[in-house]
């Protein structure tokens, strides 16, 4: 039987990342499979000679625009295969989407877009959320243990955000949001942290400003979320709001085959 740890971390710029210590954390916890989002970079504007150092097959898809999005998967297990974007050419400029097929599972690692900057990006944003079922729904067809690990930008429940009232209208938190965040769960999907964890105050992203995350007045938005047909396999998920090299904290969850 062995257990893989599975994590996702939202680096907000992979050089800002790397500059506060993230590659010692790798070396110290040595994680199976690292999903990022928010890199920020391509692959020949930083040392990605590190990754290898450290044991990791790398795979990176940078958004076209500079200093924007993009999202990586680095792997101590060499997958075999591996896919960029999600087929719809405007969301996959902006490296949205990346996928590693292992022998007994597929990781989609996705970095969804955020609709906090006004109304034109949060049509965007709906436009990817109803345009996403569809694709992971083919992608479930040819590999039924499937995770789903990103920042999708939504919190689910109520306990999921630190002022759901305050937070009502806010992108991030809207009914339209968390409505489709309930049909991705009832399309067959496990909220694993949720598996593990039903407590309160449980938070990956906190905003920059107002001292929030030494209050712990965050959001939890990033997930890794599996197929029903992984439910045998979880065997835990956590969140790590003690790694501090973005807004974000990775969170994590162990599977055993």
């Amino acid at each position: 039987m062995s257990k893989l740890t599975i994590v996702s971390y939202n680096v907000n710029g992979i050089r800002s990342a790397l500059s506060k210590g993230f590659a010692n954390w790798l070396e110290e916890t040595q994680p199976d499979v690292v999903c990022l989002q928010e890199i920020k970079a391509s692959p020949d504007q930083f040392d990605t000679g590190l990754f290898d150092h450290l044991g990791y097959h790398h795979y990176w898809n940078p958004a076209q625009k500079k200093g924007y999005s993009g999202v990586a998967i680095l792997s101590k297990i060499k997958p075999q295969n591996v896919s960029m974007g999600c087929g719809i050419e405007k969301f996959d400029l902006e490296g949205r989407v990346i996928q590693a097929d292992f022998e007994e599972f597929s990781v989609v690692n996705t970095y969804f877009p955020s609709g906090s900057s006004g109304d034109i990006r949060q049509t965007v944003k709906m436009e990817f959320l109803n345009s996403y079922i569809p694709f992971i729904n083919e992608v479930k067809k040819k590999k039924k243990k499937v995770l789903v690990a990103g920042d999708y930008n939504i919190c689910h429940q109520a306990i999921d955000i630190h002022d759901p009232i305050g937070n009502k209208n806010s992108s991030g938190f809207l009914p339209e949001e968390r409505e489709w965040m309930s049909r991705f769960f009832e399309n067959g999907f496990i909220d694993t942290f949720r598996q593990f964890n039903t407590n309160p105050n449980q938070y990956s992203w906190w905003s920059f400003r107002a001292n929030a995350r030494n209050n712990n007045k965050g959001w939890r938005i990033d997930y890794i979320n599996a197929s029903e047909e992984f439910k045998k396999h979880l065997s835990g998920a956590a969140i790590l709001p003690d790694v501090k090299h973005s807004d974000h904290c990775p969170v994590s969850l162990e599977i055993t085959f």
